[in-house]
């Protein structure tokens, strides 16, 4: 037995401690279909007949050969062995998985002003392993609504509503700094945006001042920025409200040439009233606010604003305000050129009594005692002596990142700063933006696992005219239109509490709609829908310019909403002197913070639901509603000048108008067949399907006009000659002009037409599913 033993250990000893080599054998699979790969282990007792059989093998070679160390063999030695296998497996395992994972996360820069993914690598389709299962959209709604927390949100509107935050200021800075804090305290991987903006303040030294002849009647604090500077001499006219049917009626015979234009507040923003004067040919233009309009506000409360028909720097148009940028110095086309002031109520009161002529007409009166349309002799005299500061500005941003598709995200904004104490205008928007990232970071903890990633932005400069936001869409509008796919606005969101409105592009209505549906007045178990609406369509109103999200949606074409609860129009107080908390809650009866929760219910369900599902929930067959009202409207008026036999009107045809029309529908029903036959589990078709989708308000944005001269190129909700609106008055206004263009009428049918046509090109898909009647 023990002679038994001792041949076993000898020959196990020179096994250990012979030569060896791993030996691959690659063959061919029988079926064709593929190679097969053999790893034989030979020692030295073997290698001889190996030889032989390595001679009759096709494809057979030594890949790699170890010499072993001879020496004694024991249990200790083979234990050391074990665990030296054990220890380079685990280490090799571990750094697999850590390259593993850096290559399926999207990195995001600080220093640039959007999230990077890497285009060589695809993105990361799985949830993180050994997750929960992931929320049904129930549970994550009844999550959302738990965590939203009604003494966070008082504690912040506390706390920020103690000074006033003028864009680039101290205060300003130490607010956009607290943001970055708190969205670093949150890990949502925050990053700055700096730019170096044009901005114009009173002089503390030398005030604006409006004189009556020789008698001053005031030096009022309130401004209007980027008015011209200097002072100005001329009658003073009052024109109603500014508008251009106000100035051009026949019945009053105004003469505003040379004047200087007394108008009120309200209907139309300061800039259009400005605009409409300089037009004119007025060389100022002063606003008041009317008691009439504002029944809750002091006699002698201040206006703010700014006269630039635009947004942005209005001395970089068309370009980032970057501290690099170089080109010659510039003016955007919407600064009106003339001096513009505002006066308070008493001031307008003083120079109404010292005014002249025949009385104004009931419509242009108001609560003042006496309301005159002015005389030759009425002269007034306006300084403006505003200086232009060069500031540096910060936007902030912190982002929670998607699994599937991270480097596609949703844009929730608030403006950050204010010329007056801003409460209802920036400070609940910027209390809410950090209340959500704050619930949305404690989702994603959880069970939360969004598809698409979302971004949290803090603008500045807001009251200049959307400064912040706009130098970020030129900064980055060449990539902005293929990743941020919806912009969510926080502006203005409690002001007070009479009515609800909302502002959105026609791809978001679907989706605003079923969410005021589902979001629950916290007095009643209506839902908003039934509480403030007649229906959908009662609560939606054109998106203005001055709005904060206008700039996404006619400048850089993506999908935008903005939304608030309302005072009636006497209660308002944005942008004067009375926006503070008191009179905020006063006109709300106590319930801003109420109000401020179901303003974040509404945000976040529409944000969730945008990075929720496989396919983004964004309407595009609501374009094609659009897209018939105003084809509509133009064919009637064609039809009427050919019925009056105007000249040379038999060359327009509205056929291919039509056809694109049609080609947009189409194109529009077949995505939605294809979405509702789609295998959900299909990341790759889903990612297909979405960039259509997300291309569509792109797409309106006309591609044949430059971007510098006409900035908001959108042809549904831009400005300028490109759209829509513009062709239709004009057609509506032929048979009050001396001649007809129509040249100038078919260029604008061709581009018109072909930029409906590109887009549903585009929507379509495939080249080959292009309808190509055109």
């Amino acid at each position: 037995m023990a002679g038994t033993i001792d041949q076993a250990k000898m020959k196990f000893s020179r096994i250990v401690n012979s030569r060896s080599y791993t030996r691959f054998n690659q063959s061919q699979n029988p079926d064709g279909e593929g190679s097969c790969v053999e790893v034989k282990l030979a020692v030295d007792g073997e290698e001889e007949m190996d030889g032989i059989e390595q001679e009759q093998e096709n494809v057979q070679r030594d890949t790699y050969t170890r010499s072993s160390r001879s020496g004694p063999w024991n249990k200790w030695r083979f234990l050391v062995w074990v665990g030296g296998v054990l220890v380079i497996f685990c280490v090799g395992l571990l750094i697999g998985y850590s390259v593993h994972r850096k290559s399926e996360s999207a990195s995001c820069s600080p220093g640039d002003g959007v999230i990077k993914h890497d285009p060589e690598d695809p993105p990361n389709q799985e949830f993180p392993p050994n997750d929960p299962p992931p929320l049904d959209w129930s549970e994550l709604v009844g999550l959302l609504n738990d965590k939203l927390s009604s003494k966070a949100i008082a504690d912040k509107l506390s706390e920020y509503s103690q000074v006033v935050r003028k864009a680039g200021s101290s205060a300003d800075n130490k607010l956009a700094n607290d943001i970055h804090d708190i969205f670093t305290q949150l890990n949502m991987d925050p990053w700055d945006d700096e730019h170096y903006v044009k901005l114009q303040f009173p002089n503390s030294s030398n005030p604006n001042k409006v004189l009556f002849g020789a008698v001053e009647i005031g030096s009022p604090k309130g401004f209007l920025a980027y008015s011209e500077t200097g002072r100005r001499e001329g009658r003073v006219v009052y024109a109603n409200y500014g508008e251009l049917s106000d100035m051009q009626n026949k019945e009053y015979g105004l003469n505003l040439n040379g004047s200087v234009v007394l108008m009120k507040a309200g209907k139309i923003s300061m800039a259009q009233k400005v605009m409409n004067a300089a037009k004119m040919g007025a060389v100022a233009a002063l606003i008041y606010p009317d008691p009439a309009d504002y029944k809750t506000m002091s006699w002698d409360a201040e206006l703010y604003g700014h006269v630039h028909l635009g947004s942005g720097d209005p001395y970089t148009p068309g370009f980032p305000s970057f501290n690099h940028t170089q080109f010659p110095p510039a003016k955007s086309s919407g600064l009106p050129g003339i001096l513009a002031q505002t006066i308070t109520a008493n001031m307008a009161q003083s120079i109404f009594e010292k005014m002249g002529g025949e009385g104004a007409p009931d419509r242009f009166k108001g609560d003042l005692s006496s309301y005159k349309l002015g005389s030759e002799s009425d002269k007034v005299t306006v300084a403006v002596n505003n200086n232009i500061a060069d500031t540096k500005i910060h936007n902030v941003f912190g982002v929670i990142k998607g699994y599937v598709d991270p480097d596609c995200y949703v844009v929730i904004g608030a403006q950050r700063d204010s010329l007056t104490s801003g409460y209802a205008k920036s400070t609940v928007g910027t209390a809410l933006l950090l209340e959500l990232a704050r619930v949305f970071t404690e989702l994603k903890k959880g069970s939360f696992r969004p598809k698409r990633s979302v971004v949290f932005a803090s603008w500045t400069a807001g009251d200049f005219g959307n400064v912040g936001v706009t130098e970020w869409l030129e900064g980055y509008w060449s990539s902005l239109d293929r990743k941020a796919f919806t912009y969510i606005s926080l502006d203005g969101v409690v002001t007070g509490a009479d009515s609800f409105r909302a502002s959105a592009s026609p791809l978001l209505h679907t989706l605003l709609q079923k969410t005021l549906g589902k979001v629950k007045n916290l007095r009643s178990n209506s839902s908003l829908l039934q509480s403030y609406g007649r229906g959908f369509s009662s609560l939606l109103t054109p998106m203005q310019m001055d709005d904060g999200a206008y700039p996404f949606l006619a400048l850089s074409g993506i999908p935008s909403v903005s939304f608030g609860f309302i005072s009636s129009s006497d209660k308002q107080c944005l942008g004067t002197n009375m926006d503070e908390k008191k009179h905020l809650d006063c006109i709300t009866d106590q319930k801003v913070v109420e109000l401020s929760v179901l303003a974040a219910q509404v945000a976040g369900q529409m944000a969730l639901r945008l990075v929720h599902d496989h396919i983004l929930k964004l309407d595009v067959t609501k374009y094609s509603d659009v897209i018939a009202r105003h084809v509509s409207a133009i064919t009637q008026r064609v039809d009427t000048l050919k019925n009056d036999t105007v000249d040379k009107i038999e060359s327009l045809s509205t056929k291919w108008l039509n056809a694109a029309k049609s080609s947009y529908s189409c194109a529009a029903a077949s995505l939605n067949i294809d979405i509702r036959n789609i295998d959900q589990n299909d990341f790759e078709m889903c990612r297909i399907i979405n960039n259509r989708i997300m291309k569509v308000e792109h797409n309106f944005l006309s591609p044949y006009v430059s971007l510098r001269d006409v900035p908001f190129r959108h042809i549904f909700f831009g400005n300028g000659w490109q759209t829509t609106t513009d062709l239709e008055k004009y057609l509506g206004d032929v048979q009050e002009k001396t001649s007809f263009n129509i040249d100038q009428v078919l260029n604008q049918f061709a581009l018109l037409t072909w930029t409906i046509q590109g887009c549903a090109n585009d929507l379509a898909g495939d080249i080959w599913s292009l309808d190509n009647e055109i």
